[in-house]
């Protein structure tokens, strides 16, 4: 991936995640699905952007924030499935 194009990925994926923090703080009622899932791709774009423009801080960060909105879009989807 070019320098330029990792760029556009990282900002995509600050976007979705900047997305989701506000939907957070203004919707009346939670999607978690949505909300997890924005928080997910939106890190998995940022990991992919820090690939190319490597920082050991923020990769960590990114991984750790992927394996939380990953475990809690398994249990919104799990508790969608129950209802």
């Amino acid at each position: 991936m070019s320098s330029l194009a990792a760029d556009i990925v990282g900002l995509i994926g600050s976007t979705l995640m900047v997305i989701a923090y506000a939907y957070s703080n203004i919707a009346k009622a939670m999607n978690f699905v949505l909300f997890n899932l924005l928080n997910l791709v939106g890190s998995a774009l940022l990991i992919a952007s820090l690939a190319v423009h490597f920082n050991l801080a923020s990769m960590a960060l990114e991984i750790v924030w992927a394996f939380i909105a990953l475990l809690g879009l398994i249990k919104a989807l799990g508790k969608r499935r129950a209802a």
